[in-house]
């Protein structure tokens, strides 16, 4: 059995064993589909705001200096949607029912990603990248920086005050 398809009998014995789970996404931190049992263009949409939420909450956490990200609940008026990395490079989102009981479902996700999170992980890296297809003859990209475009520069506005995020 491939990784894709043990993936996607995770996915559907997860909803089996939790009825209050409506959706699950399998996705890698790039936001690539990996396996899902939602529609085709939910599930790809969801994987990339996944990754995006994942990149959000890890750079939270190393800001905030409180240890490695673990979890992102989204609360909405119809249910959670919760983001758990699972493995290296992978990320399980579960869509969830209002009511859902989110402790006993971090256990079941948790332990449904012990299973099957080492095989995944090593099945993406296995799976070498296509090579670029570039055409040597082709002039190279140049940046123009800001300050030399034409035109008149936009005004700052004085009273609104700039501040770059800590690194």
């Amino acid at each position: 059995m491939n990784a894709e398809t043990m993936m996607g009998t995770e996915l559907q014995a997860l909803r089996r064993r939790r009825p209050e789970v409506t959706g699950a996404v399998l996705a890698g931190t790039d936001g690539l589909l990996i396996s899902s049992d939602l529609p085709t263009t939910d599930a790809t949409y969801l994987a990339a705001l996944a990754a995006a939420n994942f990149g959000v909450g890890n750079r939270m956490a190393a800001t905030v200096r409180q240890g490695p990200f673990h979890e992102s609940v989204v609360h909405t008026a119809a249910g959670c949607v919760i983001t758990y990395p699972a493995g290296g490079d992978v990320l399980l989102t579960v869509v969830t029912a209002p009511g859902a009981d989110l402790v006993a479902l971090r256990e079941e996700a948790l332990a449904m990603v012990h299973r099957a999170g080492p095989t995944l992980a090593a099945c993406r890296r296995s799976t070498p990248m296509p090579p670029l297809q570039t055409d040597g003859r082709a002039p190279l990209a140049v940046r123009t920086p800001m300050a030399n475009l034409p035109g008149p520069r936009p005004r700052r506005d004085p009273h609104i005050a700039r501040r770059r995020p800590p690194n």
